[in-house]
């Protein structure tokens, strides 16, 4: 009976699987941030390469004069 108790008390002490979770969050967050990054990096690039290629289409265009 005793083995029982100390099975069960172990068994509610045990932290490893909090630590796969935590892991995992800290997985997603990080995931989360690269993917939003890129999303605005190719939005500016694709303005920026619309502006370029607005400049050498038109180069008189009042937005190329910077």
């Amino acid at each position: 009976m005793n083995a029982i108790f100390k099975s069960i008390k172990n068994f509610v002490n045990d932290e490893q699987g909090a630590t796969a979770i935590e892991y995992g969050l800290m997985v997603a967050l990080v995931s989360l941030a690269i993917v939003t990054g890129a999303a605005l990096l190719g939005t500016n690039l694709g303005l920026m390469f619309t502006h370029i290629s607005t400049c050498i289409a038109t180069p008189t265009a009042a937005l190329c004069h910077a």
